[in-house]
């Protein structure tokens, strides 16, 4: 028997779960920094006391360059490297990265395949360019070839599926890793939390590395904050064209998820202010599409289970906060 008075007590005594309004949110600020101000001109000298409220955005970056900066010098690596695909997560991940360790510390690897666009591979030389980084280039295609042939017999009769496409994730998994083996380089992954929430990412694919740098950063907070650090680095394109894997002919992110937009405030409002289905289909989002993205965040815990480390910036990320059960029976 559960007292759920009680219970409500101490969830509201518990930080991540406690919200304010924005308005409420807007006056803390306001008050903590008038009287920051005020303490200020009584103990300190004017020239020697500066005061800067930070944007959502620059606190973001700082926080993401801060905690990569300090896993990588606090555990004696001397260099990153991360999979570069052309795509705005793995752009903003580099930019992060350079910014954080300097550009003679960082390695891109462009492992492009028979579906990787041709402007994909101008956007990765473009960005590798502005910013100043190493580039490795590691075709896929041979050896996802070989893979196709060895598994040709076992696999006949069967069409294409999510199985080739996951074949060259991991190919491109193992290449990072033999890269950080041989060189003792840390691999930094890509995923951002919209697609960690969902299960959107291949075990031992995209997954494969030591530290995840945006795992706790919603596809939608990506590209906000990408485009206020960028001062024109990430290309102008990579802003503009739809998220796609490219593991297959014309794969967009929208052909199994619901838009980013939408996806993320169900998300926001599922993982840190613990909404249940009824409650965020009373706040106007479609029935369907939130039971199916509900459903998803349930049947990814076990791939979250296995992900790298990562910095925190919510109140709610998907590691030391997040208790879910892999195995239930709570379904429907």
């Amino acid at each position: 028997d559960l007292d759920l008075e009680e219970v409500t007590r101490v969830r509201m005594r518990e930080p991540k779960i406690r919200w304010e309004s924005e308005f409420e949110r807007a006056e803390i600020i306001k008050i903590s920094g008038e009287q920051k101000k005020s303490l200020a001109v009584q103990s300190l000298q004017p020239s020697a006391f500066s005061l800067k409220i930070l944007s959502e955005e620059e606190e973001i970056f700082k926080a993401l360059k801060t905690g990569l900066r300090d896993y990588v010098e606090k555990n004696g690596f001397s260099r990153v490297c991360l999979g570069l695909s052309g795509g705005i997560d793995s752009s903003f991940v580099a930019l992060v990265a350079t910014d954080a360790l300097g550009s003679d510390r960082v390695t891109g690897v462009f492992m492009p395949s028979r579906y990787t666009s041709r402007e994909s591979r101008e956007d990765v030389y473009e960005l590798v360019k502005n910013l100043g980084i190493e580039l490795i280039e590691i075709s896929i295609d041979e050896i996802f070839e070989e893979y196709l042939r060895r598994l040709a017999d076992t696999f006949k009769g069967l069409p294409e599926d999510t199985t080739e496409e996951n074949i060259q994730s991991r190919i491109r998994g193992n290449i990072l890793m033999a890269l950080s083996n041989k060189f003792s380089w840390l691999v930094i992954t890509t995923g951002n939390k919209s697609e960690m929430a969902v299960g959107y990412a291949t075990l031992y694919g995209d997954m494969a590395g030591g530290f995840a740098v945006i795992k706790d950063v919603y596809k939608t907070q990506v590209y906000t904050v990408a485009k206020w650090a960028s001062r024109d680095r990430i290309p102008e394109r990579i802003f503009k064209k739809p998220p796609s894997a490219e593991l297959r002919p014309g794969q967009t992110d929208q052909d199994t998820l619901p838009p980013y937009e939408i996806l993320d405030e169900i998300l926001k409002r599922h993982i840190e202010k613990c909404m249940s289905e009824e409650e965020i289909v009373e706040q106007g989002f479609d029935r369907d599409t939130v039971r199916k993205v509900l459903r998803m965040v349930k049947k990814a815990e076990f791939k979250r289970r296995q992900s790298p480390p990562g910095i925190k910036i919510s109140p709610v990320s998907l590691g030391k906060d997040w208790r879910f059960p892999i195995t239930n029976r709570f379904g429907e």
